[in-house]
């Protein structure tokens, strides 16, 4: 089945098209340009939209705008096209990009978002000698370095949640407006209902 798959969760959105586990294409970029690149994978991989099967969407953690964008357009995608889609975690993406590793994500306001919830980085435990990728790695590197762990270059493909790996996870395809999004903290502008 012939899968396209993104994400806009973090500062780098990522996209692939993917049939049957072979990648046909793959691009990096920005969460504005994201139809752009989805258009340019299909030509270059001389496919249509028609021949798309189904949609894996990076669902969060990540910024609410980037969630936000990124399931909006699948939504849009999938119900103008008819197609399926699965929700992939961006925490799961990243971890399966770097096998073994733990996935930090930078969820800004001094904070990281990592498997289990959102944390200040000081208060992540870190095994040491336990690689830690991703947006939130990078930023607080000195930090968790200090504490035994160890982290890739900056330019790292392994910091980046490459869409391949979210049509790798994705599973339980649904409509569209099934899909939810996986906020791990009440959005900015929401912070003063609290």
């Amino acid at each position: 089945m012939l899968i396209l798959a993104f994400d806009t969760a973090t500062d780098v959105a990522t996209s692939a098209l993917v049939d049957d586990g072979e990648v046909l294409g793959e691009r990096t970029s920005r969460a504005v340009t994201l139809l752009e690149d989805v258009d340019a994978l299909l030509r270059q991989a001389g496919k249509h939209t028609r021949d798309v099967g189904a949609l894996a969407v990076g669902v969060g953690p990540g910024s609410f705008t980037g969630v936000r964008i990124g399931l909006s357009t699948a939504r849009g995608l999938a119900l103008a096209l008819g197609f399926p889609v699965a929700g992939v975690s961006t925490l799961d993406a990243l971890a399966a990009g770097a096998p073994g590793a733990v996935p930090v994500i930078d969820a800004r306001r001094r904070e990281v978002f990592v498997p289990g919830g959102v944390l200040a980085p000081g208060d992540v435990e870190v095994e040491r000698g336990r690689t830690y990728v991703g947006s939130g790695a990078v930023r607080y590197r000195d930090l968790l370095e200090a504490a035994g762990a160890d982290i890739p270059p900056d330019g790292d493909e392994r910091h980046v949640p490459r869409a391949r790996f979210h049509a790798q996870l994705a599973r339980d395809f649904r409509p569209a407006e099934q899909i939810e999004p996986l906020y791990l903290r009440v959005p900015d502008a929401d912070r003063t209902r609290l």
